[in-house]
């Protein structure tokens, strides 16, 4: 599936800079790559429709999103067709894994039998969310995200807060969602090997600013299995 989403003139005043970016992103897998606190959040938010912007206009396919120039001009999230996916994958507690998936279930979108297998979660069907493992609650928010008919998908550091062998389970499973979906995703993370084993487009921010763009070989160098750094 192919997507083009603009994001033209936006900023966002934040405590400690001014979010600015241009951008129009058009490749299956895009990542924001930066340090905590450089606004990669932040721009997530502005494109499911979390957070307005003062400036600017977020458009995907020629369809306004949000037109801050003209107030009137705003889709609210939960027609935006974006499903977000947040660090805590914000489930609800008090509802059992079947129940937190059929939430997000909208027609057209991928097969609950398909999504179920892909990301192997058929064995947490019955479990209360409170009893879910930290890789389990990441599967199972990307699941809902899925079910939930998405033209594209947000994940904020997917991979965060996981010990090695659940990070490489996790990747593999992002990996095979888009493989198997063809969701286009945009992934937010600060870890050089989470974006050169899934990214076609890197985006480098600080500060608020774009500083540099390329693909995962032209930006980063190999400094052993499986460690990356940004080249210089």
């Amino acid at each position: 599936m192919s997507l083009r989403l603009e994001l033209r003139g936006v900023r966002v005043p934040l405590a400690e800079f001014t979010l600015e970016v241009d951008l129009v992103l058009d490749r299956p897998v895009t990542t924001l790559f930066g340090p905590s606190g450089a606004g990669k959040t932040t721009l997530l938010e502005v494109i499911a429709g979390l957070r307005r912007p003062a400036a600017g206009v977020v458009a995907i396919d020629g369809e306004v999103l949000t037109d801050a120039e003209h107030g009137a001009a705003f889709v609210p999230p939960q027609y935006r067709r974006i499903g977000y996916v947040p660090q805590d994958g914000a489930l609800f507690p008090h509802r059992s894994v079947e129940e937190n998936l059929r939430y997000g279930w909208r027609p057209g979108g991928p097969a609950w039998a398909d999504v179920v297998a892909a990301l192997e979660i058929g064995t947490l069907l019955g479990r209360s969310v409170r009893d879910l493992s930290g890789g389990e609650r990441r599967r199972v928010a990307l699941g809902r995200a899925l079910l939930a008919a998405p033209r594209l998908l947000l994940l904020d550091e997917p991979l965060a807060g996981l010990d090695d062998a659940l990070r490489d389970r996790l990747g593999a499973y992002l990996r095979r969602v888009r493989e198997t979906f063809g969701v286009p995703m945009i992934q937010v993370t600060h870890a050089a090997d989470e974006v050169v084993s899934l990214s076609d487009d890197v985006v480098v921010m600080a500060a608020g600013r774009v500083t540099r763009r390329g693909t995962p070989a032209e930006l980063f160098v190999p400094t052993g299995e499986p460690q990356y750094r940004l080249r210089p």
